[in-house]
């Protein structure tokens, strides 16, 4: 039995995309001319916000007073687990010194980069997750700077929630910046801030987009595109726990696909019944956008077998990958290409958005092929050195000569051949390419 779409998504519309680079491109350009009056100019126009672009002490202090005392033990909470998950995944970076031939050793060391800028949404949703999820792992990792630039509402400033949020997990800065003029005074230094050595966060098109541009003149976390989510579900799940996730992943936005793929046929037609009427139930304007997410990108897909929903899954590569079937410990070890996994009906993707620990910034648009998600991992440079007696240089040498001549690069052979004739003069090599 091959995959039956009991629904498909609809036919992906025409992309604006050179449109969106376009603009991106000519707002980065004017900006790293012009510097921080550049980017004030767009902060008007786009934020339609002339405050100041750097929050102050006393700024972050006020908005503290106005955050409720269980919202902030609930930030509290999330900002803990994701810390501690953060030391763990530290503590998995270990130097190593190997001696590779005798007196010559080989070495590789972990080291964070210096400064780091994250891009923490603030329109639409103010993600106080975000913020977390960002920053807290930067700090873990041991940068020296971390800047963080959200949009700012106008006449009133970036939300209280996000600053407290931001300051809590080790923010150095806050800028209220929105949109590309944010991420390009990140990128830049602007506003007396070191020039960041990686971009992180989600955003919107334009945000994505000027990661793009900037990437290799500075890392970032990876290409990120509409978030997307995928349910593995056998004949034992629940099928109104199903279609509540399928349900709160697509309120995302219009553009968020989800997916189910099950081996059973009961199922598969209960959900397809329950979801419009789940999100029914939303209020307004979740209610929308998951009604249209769900009717353009969202699929059913029934599967003969629990091998063939893998291999499926595996070849979406979804984001977020949720298994609701049994013998987890199965799944676990099967699958190979997701963000993050979540694995029994116990847990649920907006955990790991949320609280749980493990970080929501993750690959989307098929990207889980060939890469993971945020960690403090992204914000290390794995750096290489080596160190020799002479008598340990000895056949790397020999063979670095002989290499670089077959290569064509007598400059390189002679760097190994002047070594060679100084430390041991009386000795003939054969250094040519060939016997």
């Amino acid at each position: 039995m091959s995959r039956q779409y009991l629904k498909k998504a609809a036919e992906a519309p025409a992309s604006s995309a050179q449109d969106v680079r376009n603009t991106v491109l000519s707002i980065l350009d004017e900006i790293e001319t012009g510097r921080e009056e550049a980017a004030l100019r767009y902060a008007a126009k786009f934020d339609r916000y002339d405050g100041p672009p750097v929050v102050t002490k006393d700024a972050i202090a006020e908005a503290g007073s106005k955050v409720s005392q269980r919202l902030k033990d609930d930030i509290r909470f999330a900002h803990d687990n994701v810390r501690r998950f953060a030391e763990r995944q530290l503590a998995t970076l270990g130097d190593v010194e190997y001696e590779v031939v005798p007196g010559f050793v080989a070495g590789q060391k972990s080291i964070p980069v210096r400064a780091a800028g994250a891009y923490v949404p603030g329109g639409r949703y103010s993600h106080v997750a975000s913020a977390i999820m960002t920053v807290t792992t930067a700090k873990v990792a041991g940068c020296e700077h971390i800047t963080v630039c959200s949009p700012p509402r106008p006449d009133i400033g970036v939300n209280p929630a996000i600053l407290y949020t931001a300051d809590l997990c080790g923010a150095d800065t806050i800028l209220a910046l929105g949109g590309v003029q944010g991420v390009a005074a990140m990128a830049f230094g602007l506003f007396e801030t070191p020039p960041s050595d990686i971009l992180v966060g989600p955003g919107n098109q334009f945000v994505a987009e000027a990661k793009r541009a900037l990437f290799g003149r500075v890392g970032i976390d990876m290409f990120a595109g509409p978030t997307d989510s995928l349910i593995l579900a056998d004949a034992s799940a629940d099928h109104d726990v199903v279609a509540a996730d399928l349900v709160g992943q697509a309120e995302h936005g219009y553009n968020s696909p989800v997916w189910l793929v099950t081996d059973d046929r009961k199922l598969a037609e209960t959900v397809l019944d329950r979801v419009p009427k789940v999100i029914a139930e939303l209020p307004e304007p979740n209610r929308d956008s998951a009604a249209t997410a769900w009717r353009d990108l969202g699929e059913v897909i029934l599967c003969a077998d629990r091998e063939e929903m893998a291999q499926t899954s595996d070849d979406y590569a979804p984001e977020h990958l949720t298994v609701q079937a049994e013998d987890l410990d199965w799944w676990l070890g099967r699958l190979k290409c997701y963000g993050s996994l979540f694995l029994g009906e116990e847990t649920t993707v907006a955990y790991g958005d949320k609280a749980s620990g493990t970080n929501h910034v993750l690959p989307t648009s098929g990207a889980a092929r060939y890469t993971g998600g945020l960690s403090v991992h992204k914000y290390m440079k794995i750096v290489t050195w080596q160190r020799a007696t002479r008598e340990g240089s000895r056949p790397v040498a020999e063979a670095t000569a002989r290499i670089s001549r077959l290569e064509g690069m007598e400059g390189h052979a002679r760097t190994a051949d002047i070594r060679l004739r100084k430390y041991f003069p009386t000795t003939n090599f054969d250094l040519s390419a060939t016997d």
